[in-house]
């Protein structure tokens, strides 16, 4: 049988990887470490994903941990990182509207808003301190955090990142919160979303601004108003 003390302990200390791992994404401007760390934070919702597995002896969980490692952990990583080791692009200084301490503090004033408000709409059960409840309100608040990724910076690749976060997030929630069908479903869909947007920015604009990559589209005729008449 499984020890609940043992697999608490461990559940915790793979939730302040999680955290950890968002708040460096948030801040860092280096992009070859961004990928990096997207990978850790994708490895640390697999070992989540198998100590669910373990403690409540459940072959799906199993089965989402093996495709979140194949492809959060291994192939979406080495696919960005490739590109980019081509195309020489190391880092996104530019960022919109935010600093990254001003970032840090919103995202830690989100986390304790959806702390509170879960707090009251899960009450009074589950339980305030338990497991399921901490990974609901971090599952939220990292696609929070993707979100302000996607809306602080400047270079389309870091905002495909955020949106790969915010997935993570939706992946974390749904392990917690969520029937486990609905989860598989809905993450199919992002994946998709997400693949698509991948392919295009790769092939057209991966080192571009969103202005630039606009620009880019323009010669493709993707964006021109059909205003012209005769």
């Amino acid at each position: 049988m499984s020890d609940p003390a043992f697999f608490d302990g461990l559940v915790k200390i793979l939730f302040v990887c999680v955290i950890v791992t968002s708040a460096y994404i948030i801040t860092t401007r280096n992009l070859v470490s961004l990928v990096r760390v997207y990978a850790l934070q994708s490895l640390s919702l697999v070992a989540i994903a198998l100590a669910l597995a373990w403690y409540e002896n459940a072959a799906i969980l199993l089965a989402i941990a093996l495709l979140t490692l194949v492809f959060k952990v291994i192939v979406i990583p080495y696919f960005i990182a490739t590109v980019q080791e081509k195309i020489r692009i190391k880092r996104d200084i530019e960022f919109h509207f935010l600093s990254p301490a001003s970032s840090l503090l919103i995202s830690l004033a989100l986390m304790i808003v959806v702390y509170i408000t879960l707090s009251r709409v899960f009450s009074p059960a589950p339980a305030e301190g338990s497991l399921f409840f901490f990974g609901a309100v971090i599952g939220i608040s990292l696609v929070m955090m993707g979100m302000m990724v996607t809306f602080s910076r400047k270079k389309a690749i870091t905002k495909v990142l955020g949106y790969l976060s915010m997935e993570n997030g939706v992946l974390l929630f749904g392990l917690f919160a969520t029937e486990l069908p609905f989860i598989i479903e809905f993450l199919i869909v992002i994946d998709l979303v997400i693949l698509i947007l991948l392919t295009t920015i790769l092939t057209v604009g991966i080192d571009s601004t969103l202005e630039d990559y606009h620009n880019r589209l323009h010669r493709f005729y993707l964006w021109e108003d059909q205003e012209e008449s005769p």
